[in-house]
């Protein structure tokens, strides 16, 4: 008998004779939007919660970034599809609308193209084709077509995302049968894209958001063309505060249920007794538990934290065979002087994008003509920066760490190019405004995010690295041990981490013998 299965024998028996038994303990690594959410699921249950966290507050990658009165979200700055949190928030008698009031951007942002034309996307489907008639006549109507596909599309795939995947046995299941037609294994989201769109500057208008996987549009499997869809369908949304709000008051309604978070502590090390994690170690503590969360970045924690020789399918020499996202080249301005004529949102797309993609993904270089991205979030939202003034986020996708690029060399050239491509779409002042400055490069998500080879999206969604050959939620090599976060099913990206966290947390409980009802009606509802 599994100690899983006994748990579930003597608790059941417990119960019927009346026994109240002491709370199961679970431990948490990692205080990032998963582990969080996982933390107020477990807590809700029932379960003595304790969460480490080894940086000196939660969020991880979705925490703020503060400093002389402006407020920077370090890494999500796109809040989609509130959906799945919503019904996270619900399960356990919490309002997200209530807990942290959002404001649906219209429009969502702003695409300009270096090869000529710009779009102001809008969930206003008469308002887009009005736009798409300007320089690409032809593609009017295109856009209801690709929605209307899309929507069936993710009504078909929603089973498959809010399920575990262990096993290629889990590829018969009748979701998956009666998505198959959907799927389209074999093509790309950009070529899905060319199915609607004639105009080379639609496909990347709506297959961009494969970046938020951080892939190339040209590599991602097909599936993902709902990510845009998602965007004109459910909104693109600021939370009051900052997408890193969210991780914060997360935070603060799991202490409020009785989860110890512990800022400041890493694990060090770990007890194992065969196949079964027992405990671990702080430099503060022993934490023993019946089951352990690892919210952590996979790739890093495994390869630092369980010894080598206790893991065969995701050995560190496996590991570093795997394909791994792009990373981003981070720039966190505060500016004197507000830039009122520039949305919420923009993204600028390079005159050779396929070039750009080509640098990033396959030969790992530097770009001299990088696309990027701005977040100008004080247009909206002025808590974010002192009176007068401007909180603007830059965001460069590049390589993951590799050695055809020397951070300690290149990072100050980088960021003047970088510096001089915003001048080019009219932000030609900012030097002289600039009065607070931060930044981030594939090596500082190393080395301060703990993100494997700096790959801030993770292990790549390519299909050999997806379902069930990404790491499984009951994480197949440990007993004990679930996964949340990125570097599990379905993967990266806040809907499917949220996700991901309620995958994890109905298996764990299962296994403990408690109840997952509080869940299942909440996703039901």
């Amino acid at each position: 008998m599994t100690p899983f299965c006994f748990c579930s024998e003597l608790s059941s028996l417990a119960a019927a004779e009346g026994i109240i038994l002491s709370a199961r303990k679970v431990v948490v690594v990692g205080a990032g939007p998963g582990g969080l959410a996982a933390a107020m699921q477990l807590s809700h249950a029932g379960c003595d919660v304790t969460v480490l966290e080894r940086r000196d507050r939660v969020g991880g990658r979705t925490s703020a970034i503060e400093a002389d009165g402006f407020r920077f979200d370090c890494g999500p700055t796109f809040f989609l599809y509130p959906r799945v949190l919503s019904e996270i928030f619900q399960s356990v008698g919490k309002d997200l609308t209530d807990e942290v009031p959002m404001q649906r951007l219209d429009p969502q942002y702003r695409l300009t193209f270096a090869e000529g034309g710009s779009l102001d996307c809008t969930p206003d489907l008469d308002a887009m084709d009005r736009q798409i008639a300007k320089f690409a006549p032809a593609d009017v109507g295109a856009l209801a077509r690709y929605m209307n596909d899309n929507r069936k599309k993710l009504e078909k795939f929603r089973p498959i995302l809010e399920s575990p995947f262990n096993s290629a046995a889990d590829l018969l299941r009748p979701s998956m049968i009666s998505a198959a037609r959907h799927l389209h294994p074999m093509r790309s989201l950009g070529t899905e894209l060319e199915r609607y769109f004639s105009d080379p500057r639609l496909v990347i208008a709506f297959a961009f958001q494969a970046k938020y996987l951080g892939m190339s549009p040209f590599q991602c499997p097909s599936l993902f063309s709902i990510l845009s869809f998602l965007e004109y369908e459910y909104g693109v949304w600021h939370p009051a505060g900052g997408c890193s709000r969210v991780s914060q008051r997360m935070g603060e309604i799991a202490e409020s249920m009785g989860v110890k978070i512990r800022l400041n502590e890493p694990v060090t090390s770990v007890e194992l007794e065969g196949r079964r994690l027992t405990a671990l170690h702080t430099e503060q503590d022993r934490y023993t538990a019946d089951a352990f969360v690892i919210n952590a970045d996979f790739a890093d924690w495994m390869s630092k934290t369980i010894p080598n020789s206790s893991r065969k399918r995701w050995s560190n020499e496996k590991l570093a065979q795997k394909k791994y996202s792009c990373s981003t080249f981070m720039l966190y301005l505060g500016l004197e002087g507000l830039y009122e004529d520039l949305p919420h949102h923009s993204i600028h797309i390079a005159k050779d994008y396929t070039k750009n993609l080509r640098e990033i993904e396959i030969d790992h270089v530097l770009s001299d003509d990088p696309s990027f991205y701005i977040q100008n979030p004080s247009v909206t939202d002025l808590s974010l920066a002192p009176a007068g003034h401007s909180a603007m986020y830059v965001l460069v996708p590049v390589t993951h760490q590799t050695a055809n690029v020397d951070w300690s060399t290149q990072s100050d050239r980088f960021r003047e190019l970088t510096l001089d491509k915003m001048a080019a779409i009219g932000l030609g002042d900012i030097r002289d405004r600039i009065r607070f400055e931060h930044r981030i490069t594939p090596d500082d998500w190393q080395s301060d995010y703990a993100v494997y080879q700096g790959a801030t999206f993770n292990l790549a969604h390519n299909l050999g690295q997806m379902l069930h050959r990404r790491p499984h939620n009951r994480f197949e090599e440990l007993d004990g041990v679930y996964l949340v976060g990125g570097g599990t099913h379905p993967g990266s990206g806040l809907p499917v981490i949220y996700e991901s966290s309620r995958i994890s947390s109905r298996l764990l409980l299962r296994d403990l013998g408690l109840s997952t009802d509080f869940i299942d009606q909440a996703a039901s509802a």
